[in-house]
């Protein structure tokens, strides 16, 4: 079977993305993909967006599709970041950045700051935690600004440092949407 995702909305709407099939790899589906955008239909335009754990590139393509400033893509695996590296010079824009790093150490020590972070970690490793210890503790995510996050399990964040926008369960997975206080 092909991996194939398309873009859902925004300039590229229906634009087919292929990515390799790779173990643990699961691009966030259409039906999430759209609630999400949906959510963030007022914060997108213009935002610096970064995919921490891009995968297939889903969350970061549709981001950039629907206006981002700019989306920071990281991604370990060789075998993905080869296939997004052709996905995204496809797109031929100097808005999309493509860094093959460990996403724990680039959360950990980037002075970047960001308006919305996209974290899609690998079920199996249970990152989220240290991924949200390092954003609440740098200034990766400015004052204000968005987390997006997928887990196999109830999301609980320290409400002095977050504000839950929006959560929802589809199927195995809960999605959910935070501000950073």
């Amino acid at each position: 079977m092909k991996q194939i995702i398309r873009i859902i909305g925004g300039v590229y709407r229906g634009k087919k993305i292929h990515f390799p099939d790779i173990e643990g790899l699961r691009p966030t589906p259409d039906r999430v993909r759209e609630t999400l955008f949906n959510w963030l239909m007022h914060e997108i335009r213009d935002a610096r967006c970064l995919d921490a754990f891009a995968g297939s590139g889903a969350l970061g393509l549709e981001a950039f599709s629907r206006g981002a400033k700019q989306v920071v893509f990281l991604e370990q695996s060789p075998k993905a970041h080869a296939s997004l590296q052709k996905i995204i010079s496809t797109f031929n824009s100097p808005k999309l950045q493509l860094l093959q790093t460990d996403a724990l150490k680039y959360l950990q020590s980037n002075s970047k700051e960001f308006d919305i972070i996209f974290l899609d970690p690998p079920f199996a490793k249970n990152y989220l935690p240290q991924c949200l210890s390092h954003i609440t503790q740098g200034n990766i995510l400015k004052s204000g600004g968005l987390v997006y996050l997928e887990s196999p399990a109830l999301i609980s964040m320290d409400e002095k440092k977050w504000k839950q926008i929006k959560m929802k369960q589809a199927g195995q997975v809960i999605y959910a949407l935070f501000e950073k206080l």
